[in-house]
């Protein structure tokens, strides 16, 4: 089968199409031919070598997490699927990967596809989606009329956690650039800053949580925004020590992820909130949940650009310039 792959860590990951047998099953596993498969910035920042003390690939590895396909075979201990059921799921931490013509998939991390999605729109949503569910009602346990900070509200992660947030009945700041003002509010959001015309720490006040999309200094500027006992959940880091305990890292990087969080969570601690870095996991059961919202047409998916299958290399190139408003999907049916 043909699949986008990754060769070697590095700045040179010679990423191309290569030929792959068809991939055996576990009984707990189903093979799903790939319709569509969404990009997420991660999937720029493995073949680089970012993550590989915490992310296990075999080389060459397959490129991609997300994907929205039909289910072609299934393992002798798969009972929630069969053959010909349609299905999205996020394959993200598993070592496997989702722009290949047939992709494996346990059965625990897949869910139906709501039957009103197309399968681009499908692929569009699983790490959006759980990492946006995983941090507001997981971690942040966000309530009716609390205020969420969601910067950069027209891209892949914000464009879908603003309207998760306002489904959870929050208010909702976020940031964009002039020209995405009006769809980052049609979207849901109630305080939305022209970054180009105004500093969002001088504005945003009183916030319960901040969604970390933000990085370095503009992360640390985002701890004025919140309120005594208020949360910061960061999908990009600084790591922390908790992150490498769960993981069960070692040591040594338990102590290196604990020093390069030091100083964020010293300055949370200082307006008496706190920090934590969040690493989504892939779970059928809150895709279905999910789903269920998007079936209900109570979020919409937000696709910026849809590239074909031979084109993949390029819509990843695309992702990395940092400018889509909503996400990019590659077509493969």
């Amino acid at each position: 089968m043909k699949a986008l792959t990754f060769k070697r860590y590095g700045k040179s990951p010679e990423i191309g199409f290569s030929e792959l047998p068809r991939p055996t099953l576990k009984p707990d596993e189903m093979l799903v031919e790939v319709h569509a498969a969404g990009l997420n910035p991660i999937d720029n920042m493995i073949p680089t070598g970012m993550f590989k003390p915490v992310l296990k690939f075999q080389l060459p590895a397959t490129v991609g997490s997300d994907l929205a396909g039909v289910v072609v075979e299934v393992g002798s201990r798969v009972t929630r699927f069969k053959k010909g059921d349609a299905v999205f799921a996020s394959l993200f931490d598993l070592g496997l990967g989702s722009l290949a013509e047939f992709a494996v998939v346990p059965e625990r991390v897949a869910a139906l596809k709501p039957e009103n999605l197309d399968f681009v729109q499908a692929a569009s949503i699983p790490m959006v989606g759980l990492t946006s569910w995983q941090a507001l009602k997981e971690r942040a346990r966000v309530q009716k009329g609390q205020k969420v900070f969601i910067p950069a509200g027209a891209g892949g992660i914000g464009s879908f956690a603003i309207q998760l947030a306002k489904h959870f009945g929050a208010k909702v700041g976020s940031t964009t650039s002039t020209g995405n003002v009006q769809l980052v509010s049609s979207l849901g959001a109630d305080e939305v800053i022209d970054y180009k015309k105004q500093q969002f720490e001088k504005v945003l006040r009183g916030y319960d949580m901040v969604l970390g999309t933000l990085r370095d200094e503009e992360l640390e500027k985002a701890i004025d925004t919140l309120k005594p006992g208020g949360k910061i959940v960061s999908l990009v880091g600084p790591l922390d020590a908790a992150f490498a305990r769960a993981r069960g890292l070692n040591f040594v990087l338990k102590f290196v992820f604990g020093l390069m969080s030091r100083k964020i969570m010293r300055l949370a601690a200082k307006r008496e909130a706190s920090y934590s870095f969040l690493f989504v996991r892939p779970d059928g059961g809150q895709l279905s949940e999910i789903g269920a919202l998007l079936g209900a047409d109570r979020i919409r998916p937000v696709i910026d650009k849809v590239f074909p299958f031979a084109e993949a290399k390029e819509a990843l190139e695309y992702l990395a310039q940092g400018r889509a408003k909503g996400k990019v999907v590659v077509r493969l049916k």
